[in-house]
């Protein structure tokens, strides 16, 4: 019996062991980017939300300034402008959310001009809180981020496009408790896109294939007052593929994917025997000092767990969209993130509504783990098309 006993304990020993080095394992191979103004890389529209987060390559809409502006030429209509609301993190805290306000006018047959607006709110967060509940005496500040940015667009053939824009970003997130007030930063950046859209022949139904590539915010770091070190803007590169495939006359489908990249360097992480000290020495050479453009071409291969690591820093998204009449529209979409830079995996739905004026756009998301914070979160996209409001007023 004793015997029994031993080997039992040595076994469960053995078992927990293995656990304890697998749990230290994963947590050492979790290194994911950092970057400032992290609101900059969230999908801001129902539409694209509700497919995944894909759209790159997905139909010209008025929100495509976040994805891809590249597309507006593509438009069917003059001009449009569109409202865009998410209640953020809302299984967390009540009182954070996301406004995104973006609009396009085409310029004859072949150009656009557009632009966008976003405000990202923490809500409001007490200093000096005690914890009892009572926040009388609490000193109340709102942080936020925001941006505006605006774009040229440009078709240089019945298919090809391109487009450029710069981007004004700010965050007062930071509070300086020795001056007593709020401390803003700032930084400028610029993006550039191109799209291409053209019609193949599958089988019987000639469909529609588009192409997009966008590269975005690469711009100057930003500092944040009392911090000796400039952190990294989210420079971003999308590249998307869509098909759209016509049912009959009155049915569509549309089938979209895009690979997302940062392109940040990876932050490298403290090795064994490395001392605090000598760790901020070589993170000064080996992360801090790099510039922002040296850093987008550092980020393709700078991962220490090599070619690996490398393709686990790509986020995927499939999405895809059926519309009747043009009028009603159902979305589905799946978005991955590898476990070791972020762990976001999450299914997403959709509907939108569409009058000859207006558009009404909700997306949803469902995540594969409920501990995820982005589980449930909803979005709601208010358009209006121009000519459609112009036509409706003329009656």
């Amino acid at each position: 019996m004793k015997n029994r006993i031993r080997i039992i304990a040595a076994v469960l020993l053995a078992v927990i062991a293995t656990d304890v080095k697998a749990k230290d394992k994963k947590r050492k191979m979790f290194n994911p980017i950092h970057t400032a103004l992290v609101s900059q890389t969230i999908a801001p529209d129902a539409r694209a939300a509700g497919m995944g987060d894909v759209g790159a390559a997905t139909d010209p809409d008025v929100n495509s300034q976040y994805w891809n502006p590249a597309k507006y030429p593509f438009c069917i209509s003059r001009a449009g402008l569109a409202l865009n609301y998410t209640p953020w993190l809302r299984s967390l805290v009540s009182d954070m959310d996301i406004a995104y306000l973006a609009g396009y006018y085409r310029i004859g047959d072949y150009s656009a001009v557009s632009a966008s607006l976003r405000y990202f709110s923490l809500g409001e967060v007490y200093l000096n809180y005690d914890g009892t509940g009572d926040t009388s005496n609490a000193q109340t500040i709102n942080p936020y981020e925001m941006s505006f940015d605006v774009a040229y667009s440009l078709m240089l053939s019945e298919n090809f496009s391109i487009a450029a824009g710069v981007r004004y970003l700010m965050s007062d997130m930071t509070y300086r408790l020795d001056a007593g007030e709020k401390s803003a930063s700032s930084a400028f950046a610029a993006d550039i896109s191109c799209y291409y859209n053209n019609y193949i022949n599958i089988g019987p139904r000639e469909c529609q294939l588009g192409l997009g590539l966008s590269i975005s915010n690469i711009g100057s770091k930003i500092k944040f007052n009392g911090d000796e070190n400039s952190e990294f803007i989210p420079t971003n590169m999308r590249l998307g593929a869509a098909l759209m495939v016509p049912i009959d006359e009155f049915n569509r489908f549309t089938i979209s994917a895009d690979a997302n990249k940062l392109l940040v360097p990876t932050c490298p992480p403290q090795e064994e025997g490395e001392n605090d000290e000598e760790y901020d020495l070589r993170l000064d050479d080996e992360y801090y000092n790099i510039s922002s453009i040296s850093g987008m071409f550092k980020s393709f291969g700078d991962a220490p767990g090599g070619f690996k690591e490398e393709l686990e820093e790509v986020n995927w998204s499939v999405g895809a969209e059926y519309v009747y009449n043009d009028k009603f529209s159902l979305r589905a979409g799946y978005h991955h993130e590898s476990e070791n830079k972020g762990n976001r995996k999450y299914f997403t739905v959709g509907a939108g509504f569409r009058m000859s004026a207006f558009t009404l756009d909700c997306g949803y998301v469902i995540a594969t783990a409920k501990s995820n914070p982005l589980d449930q979160t909803l979005r709601f996209t208010l358009g209006f098309d121009m000519d459609g409001l112009k036509d409706l007023f003329k009656r």
